[in-house]
């Protein structure tokens, strides 16, 4: 296969739901599938190319030494096929899969390898104290931040939905309801529709933008396009340092649509696979993630801007 086939039937592996994947090389364990790739394809060059998709990438092998803290949860399925042939191998989340690629000893050189295998299924989330087991991600967002669980905020998502042309994910719209104008860890803020004064519309801000990128430079977001094209990018959160959150927005559910962050460059994409008040959550308890503030704050809460110039006025 040359580049793009090999993203073509990567890209097709992912998106399968239920697929059981079976490996026809000899000696291979089941549950992956290798692909492939001809010789003109390099190995830099897919990793950049998968990366632009799929995101910020775990380096499983370098150099013939295998990470130790490798596990079942964050990629161990990719070295099983090959064990110490391995000499390079790295690694991209997507949704229930693990896709790798790297290079294994071949006679007196290397070859490249590509594979898509399952991914074991996380260990259950500790809820927070207080909570009943199955609590919801927003309710866990409540908890860890200590925000009051009563507040509630009214917003008519029948007018916003059809001015914007979609139906928005359902939990984003319960952490609007909950939460208000503000920022998670004085870092991450929602954009809202119709908030108050200093707030971002998520309505007016991404027609603005999605305006001035076909009359400007479309290339700015790529690989991807700006909503309202087909699975374009739709921003629901921003930060005063320019990190920028979107949605993919692909398939007609919005409950199932991946989450992209990016700097302001939009060098590199970060996705997520889950929907967006469990990305919150762990944005704000998860070391192991892009742009986390675990890693800054034992403890968490949400600055409510609303209540500030509530108080100044």
């Amino acid at each position: 296969m040359d580049k793009q086939e090999l993203l073509a039937a990567v890209d097709s592996l992912v998106r399968s739901d239920g697929q059981q994947l079976v490996c026809d090389q000899a000696g291979h364990p089941a549950g992956h599938v290798c692909l492939t790739a001809s010789g003109e394809v390099s190995l830099p060059l897919l990793i950049k190319e998968l990366g632009d998709r799929y995101g910020q990438l775990r380096n499983l092998v370098a150099g013939g030494y295998a990470d130790p803290t490798v596990d079942e949860q964050t990629g161990l399925p990719l070295l099983a096929p090959f064990r110490e042939q391995l000499v390079d191998m790295r690694a991209w989340k997507c949704g229930r899969w693990w896709i790798g690629c790297g290079t294994v000893r071949a006679g007196d050189g290397v070859r490249l390898v590509v594979l898509v295998t399952g991914q074991a299924a996380p260990p259950p989330d500790e809820v927070p104290e207080g909570l009943p087991e199955g609590a919801s991600w927003v309710d866990q967002v409540v908890a860890v931040t200590g925000w009051p669980a009563d507040r509630v905020r009214v917003v008519d998502w029948a007018a916003v939905e059809a001015r914007l042309g979609t139906v928005l994910p359902g939990d984003y719209k319960r952490l609007v309801e909950r939460f208000g104008y503000g920022a998670f860890d004085d870092y991450l803020g929602l954009f809202l529709p119709g908030g108050p004064m200093g707030s971002i519309d998520i309505v007016e801000f991404n027609e603005w933008w999605a305006q001035w990128a076909e009359a400007h430079d479309a290339n700015s977001w790529e690989p991807y396009q700006l909503y309202p094209a087909p699975n374009g990018l739709l921003q629901w959160a921003g930060t005063e340092q320019r990190d920028d959150f979107y949605w993919l927005t692909e398939g007609p559910d919005p409950d199932s649509w991946p989450i992209l962050a990016t700097v302001e460059d939009r060098g590199r994409w970060y996705r997520f696979d889950g929907s967006t008040a469990e990305y919150v959550y762990r944005l704000l308890t998860d070391r192991r993630l892009p742009f986390s503030t675990a890693r800054d704050f034992d403890t968490h809460w949400f600055e409510s801007y609303e209540k500030l110039e509530a108080e100044s006025d």
